[in-house]
Formats: C-alpha cells, sequence, structure tokens
C-alpha cells in the first residue's frame, strides 16, 4: 500500500529535486497537472498542488506554516503499483484521525502512517481505483485533514488537465 513513498519523497517538490533524482524529468504539463517519469527503474507520477487552501483551529481560521502540498499518483510496474494516490499535507497529521477526500459526491478516506511518513497519507488500496474514478470525472477535489497539533486544514485541488495527465503516464509507464 504506502510502497511509492520513496519515489514520491524523490519527486518531492518539483523545483527541489534531490541530485539523487536526476533521472526524473517532467515529460508533460497538463493544465493543473505534471507528468514525471523516471526510467531506471521505470517509475511515473502525475503531481499537482492546490489552487487553494485554509486553516483552522478550533473552528476559528489561523495561519499557519505549511511544508510541500502535493496529491500523487504512482505507477511503478517494476513493484506492481498500477494507481496508487497519495496525499503530502505539508505537517504531521494527526495518526488516527483518517484525511478526507471529496470529488463530486464521492468521498473516500486517506490514512496517515507515521512508520512510512507522518506527512503523507494514503486510501485503502480498495479504494484506490474509485478515487481515481471520481477524480477523472470531477473538476475539483476537496482534502481535510488534522495535524498532529490539531489544526484542521481543507486544500483544493483542481482537476483540469488530470485525465490527459493520468492517460499520459499510463502510456509512458507500460
Amino acid at each position: 500500500m504506502f510502497k511509492n513513498f520513496i519515489a514520491a519523497a524523490a519527486l518531492g517538490l518539483v523545483s527541489a529535486l534531490p541530485s539523487s533524482a536526476q533521472d526524473l524529468a517532467m515529460v508533460d504539463s497538463e493544465t493543473d497537472w505534471s507528468v514525471y517519469v523516471a526510467d531506471s527503474p521505470k517509475e511515473c507520477f502525475i503531481v499537482s498542488k492546490p489552487t487553494n487552501w485554509s486553516a483552522q483551529r478550533d473552528g476559528q481560521a489561523v495561519t499557519v506554516r505549511r511544508g510541500d502540498i502535493r496529491f500523487y499518483i504512482s505507477i511503478i510496474p517494476g513493484e506492481q503499483i498500477v494507481n496508487e494516490p497519495s496525499f503530502l499535507a505539508g505537517y504531521p497529521l494527526k495518526q488516527d484521525a483518517p484525511v478526507e477526500m471529496r470529488v463530486k459526491d464521492t468521498t473516500i478516506s486517506l490514512y496517515p502512517n507515521a512508520e512510512i511518513n507522518a506527512e503523507y497519507a494514503w486510501p485503502r488500496p480498495d479504494d484506490d481505483a474509485n478515487l481515481i474514478t471520481a477524480m477523472r470525472g470531477g473538476s475539483e477535489a476537496t482534502v481535510i485533514g488534522t495535524s498532529a497539533r490539531g489544526t484542521i486544514t481543507t486544500d483544493t485541488f483542481s482537476l483540469i488537465g488530470f485525465t490527459a495527465a493520468y492517460e499520459k503516464a499510463q502510456e509512458m509507464c507500460q
């Protein structure tokens, strides 16, 4: 379920790629989504950053500092990872509080795992396909998470270009 963490961590922020990921290249950009490919071993990702986000604590808007906020879909053929969604919150997530992702009428829970990385959350493998189907049919996704300190954040991701980026990554990682 969480095999793509190493690959997603290697991707990191588009402008802050680690030197060890030099073979990782952006091969396409589809509106709000970018497609990345690494050849050895073969790995493909689509990634987007939020178009908007907010934070609340005790029902009041607060200003907080966050690291990179991203949503990924990973394809790693050598590890039999076909389409694995993951959310990078930009802060340590509260471990006993699922992150909620909403796309139109679909709501999927994503689960943090501090043993892998406290800032990431993933859906259960059985929910991967349903989430991707919802994303392909939507125009916007909302991700609501709770930090380890109790701050609730709401991130809005545009899904414009998602389907084209997803299909390009599928093609590139066959």
